[in-house]
């Protein structure tokens, strides 16, 4: 579904990623761990066009989207809820998830029932159902993440990337975050994840890739990792998973 081969990414003359290589399936969560500054959100970013990679290739579906603009890379049917939840904050919530559909109104999606969506998104975040009129600037940093993954659900799209999604949020609402990824996964929804959390995000996914200093060193299911020696020490704080 989402294939990325030997991509390389740089800032500048700083080369971030040296050549990494990973698939989502259809269907599936994989997640991608490592510490900070080992280049987790630059593969996000090179995923979804947000900058060039220097060399590589990702496919979605079959199709080369590698540095393609990031509106085309949505069109063909990627979502990226990136970190740091950017919503439009003197919109309601109810057209925020609309702006998420955008490309489904403009028949650069396919359409589909955008209202029956639009219901299904605020059943699966009650918190926003609760606050659909309310403008999303008001919303507190936890309710402004989950609009922000609501957004990208809101695209009927392909493939979600979810970039540090319990970044900067308090211990309930990471744990209410991770019930909305599993939800969507029993819905089917391929995902991509990116989270300081490795222990939560290990226990959510099928399978798991461990970037370090830009270069994958680890993959396997993630029932494997989870209980690899190496990742327990580096990544789960010697807490074993329950």
């Amino acid at each position: 579904m989402l294939s990325i081969q030997n991509l390389q990414a740089a800032y500048g003359k700083v080369e971030v990623l040296h050549g990494i290589s990973l698939d989502v399936p259809k269907g599936k969560l994989v997640t991608l761990i490592g510490s900070n500054g080992a280049g987790k959100t630059t593969t996000m970013r090179a995923i979804s066009g947000m900058i060039r990679p220097k060399a590589g290739t990702v496919t979605l579906d079959g199709r080369d989207i590698t540095g393609m603009d990031s509106h085309r890379i949505a069109r063909a049917g990627l979502a990226h809820s990136p970190e740091g939840r950017r919503v439009f904050a003197t919109m309601s919530v109810t057209d925020n998830l609309l702006l998420g559909a955008f490309p489904r109104f403009t028949g650069a999606r396919p359409k589909g029932d955008v209202q029956h969506d639009l219901e299904r998104a605020m059943d699966l975040f009650p918190r926003l159902k609760e606050r659909r009129n309310q403008l999303a600037g008001t919303l507190s940093g936890g309710e402004q993440q989950m609009l922000a993954m609501a957004r990208a659900v809101m695209l009927n799209p392909e493939v979600v990337l979810l970039d540090e999604p319990s970044m900067g949020l308090a211990p309930i609402l990471v744990d209410e975050v991770f019930r909305i990824i599993t939800r969507l996964k029993q819905q089917g929804v391929t995902m991509l994840l990116v989270e300081q959390f490795a222990q939560a995000a290990l226990n959510v996914a099928d399978y798991g890739y461990v970037l370090e200093n830009g270069s994958i060193s680890l993959h396997g299911p993630a029932n494997r990792l989870r209980n690899d020696p190496k990742v327990v020490a580096a990544y789960l704080g010697g807490a074993h998973a329950h």
